[in-house]
């Protein structure tokens, strides 16, 4: 009987059918790229906003004043007293009534000065010149609230974290096709239930599900993907990273034309729907489809996908062997039961938290620099592009293993070397810090694909979820390890950088090389991928020559 690689060969490994495949799952990229970063624009600070006294609005609309006098009326008292008070989040205490009087309402108070009035901390009752331009303005996240706004990205990443165990799981048993569809109606109608939330709870509850959502339909199409394709043509897995940087460009794009953050939510949400429709023209993973003994089924795809690469199969292909392990319900123990598996995983683990970590604090750094924050973001995503390039023409020459270590070696030297520059040349700190933020860049896209190449197919989508889900615990961690090292010393930060960098690319020159060699489908597959250079070619030989034959 063939094997699976065999039939795919003759069926076509990277054909008219697999594009296709390939381009509509990959604007999933674009939909979570944008979920992913959207708290930089739900989130804007208020443009202007002050404190208002008790009573104010009732005499505002008495007296017919505009926003702008009853500004002056608020706060111009309060910088008499002190310039430096904003009257954000600090009011006098006082009250005015309808009988205050409409030119000077103060004047109640005698000849006491503004100077010997009481003040008192806002706790509500703010006024902003753009009430619903973000969720700031829409649920008082300033002044003391201010620490929500983190809390509702925090929320977001434990929902990422959510989505890798439980739909990674789930994608593992009830099939890839079936957890995609059912994620992106998920993140869908969590969207729209968020950009009306009528308080802030509301908002956290189904923002925490829109990213578990999220990361389902992420994580189950990039294992689709690199299930349905040859074993020399799984660098779709680095070309689909290009669609999520597209999402990291689009972005500020559509928030620069759309003045609401309601709008916003909206626009990121809605086309998730549309992804619905692929349940007619995407099947289901042929290989998830044998380790679960659909071999019927899975050969019907494999008949559809000749068809359309414009390939005939052999008629006396009646059955296909791929493996008989059949895991029907992965736990963490099947990932590190074995030497190998072992060591796979918990590399690999280590990879995703330094990565994430890295990456989002350097984004997190070029950040603080001010100036135009739409222009900012566009460049910030415009400089991952080359990343994806770098890996394309790189990795089926050299293998995985040798650009997967010297990315992170170059993202730590570069941390290192930025931490120590002078701070009187800030154009080559920032270029150094860009380089450094490039290098992470490549080895975040190249774990993704060296993470699904090295575990067995029954095992595939669970431990891809899981080992990323240390990318969502790094990037819950980062503006916290960034900040409170940064108050020590402003590049502290930069040097626990380069260091965790430096380690890990150590660390993943012990993972197996994968080049060339077809995917996994069982764990004693894993057990003998080979641990070094000299017997890589060696074993794809082996591999090519009889493997599941």
């Amino acid at each position: 009987m063939p094997s699976f690689d065999d039939v795919l060969k003759e069926a076509g490994e990277f054909g008219r059918f697999q594009k296709r495949v390939f381009f509509l799952l990959s604007q999933t990229g674009i939909t979570f790229s944008s979920l992913f970063a959207s708290v930089v624009f739900l989130g804007q600070a208020p443009a202007s906003f002050w404190c208002r006294i008790p009573g104010a609005a009732e005499l505002s609309e008495r007296c017919g004043w505009t926003l702008e006098e009853e500004r002056n009326f608020t706060v111009l008292p309060l910088q008499l007293r002190n310039e430096s008070v904003s009257g954000e989040c600090e009011r006098l205490d006082v009250a005015w009534d309808t009988s205050a009087s409409c030119t000077s309402p103060l004047a109640r108070y005698g000849n006491r000065s503004t100077g010997t009035l009481p003040l008192a901390t806002c706790h509500d009752h703010w006024v902003y010149e753009q009430p619903h331009a973000s969720i700031v303005s829409e649920y008082d996240l300033v002044c003391a609230n201010a620490w929500m706004l983190d809390l509702s990205q925090a929320i977001l990443n434990l929902g990422f974290l959510a989505g890798a165990f439980i739909l990674g799981y789930a994608a593992d048993r009830y099939g890839r096709i079936l957890i995609y569809l059912l994620s992106c109606l998920g993140v869908g109608i969590c969207g729209i239930i968020v950009a009306f939330s009528p308080n802030f709870t509301v908002f956290l509850i189904f923002r925490f599900l829109q990213g578990m959502f999220g990361k389902g339909t992420w994580m189950t199409c990039y294992v689709l993907v690199t299930e349905i394709v040859g074993s020399d043509q799984r660098i779709v897995g680095i070309v689909i990273q290009i669609f999520f940087t597209l999402g990291i460009i689009i972005l500020p794009g559509i928030a620069y034309l759309i003045p609401t953050w309601q709008g916003i939510q909206l626009a990121i949400s809605l086309p998730n729907f549309l992804f619905l429709l692929y349940y007619w023209v995407v099947p289901e993973s042929p290989r998830w489809l044998l380790t679960r003994k659909k071999g019927e089924k899975a050969l019907k795809i494999m008949r559809n996908i000749a068809k359309h690469n414009g390939k005939f199969l052999s008629p006396h292909y009646s059955e296909i062997t791929i493996s008989n392990e059949e895991v029907s319900n992965p736990s963490f123990l099947d990932l590190v039961r074995t030497p190998q598996m072992r060591r796979n995983t918990l590399i690999l683990m280590y990879a995703w938290f330094t990565s994430a970590l890295i990456y989002q604090g350097l984004v997190m750094r070029l950040g603080i620099i001010g100036g135009n924050l739409y222009l900012d973001f566009f460049i910030s995503g415009a400089v991952e592009l080359p990343a994806a390039f770098l890996i394309i023409v790189t990795i089926d020459r050299i293998g995985r293993r040798l650009p997967f270590a010297m990315s992170n070696m170059v993202a730590g030297i570069a941390c290192l070397i930025t931490a120590f520059l002078p701070e009187d040349i800030p154009w080559l700190k920032t270029t150094v810090a860009t380089l450094g933020r490039l290098s992470i860049t490549i080895a975040f896209e190249v774990v993704y694909l060296v993470n699904s190449e090295l575990y067995p197919t029954t095992l595939r989508n669970f431990g891809v979820s899981l080992c990323s889900s240390l990318c969502d615990l790094g990037g819950i961690i980062a503006p916290f390890l960034l900040f409170r090292l940064a108050a020590i010393w402003l590049e502290l930060p930069l040097i626990i950088f380069s260091i965790l960098a430096a380690v890990c690319g150590l660390l993943v020159l012990r993972l197996p090389e994968t080049k060339g060699i077809s995917l996994p489908e069982t764990v004693e597959d894993v057990e003998q991928l080979p641990s070094n250079f000299g017997k890589c070619g060696k074993k794809r030989k082996h591999r090519d020559t009889n493997s599941y034959i």
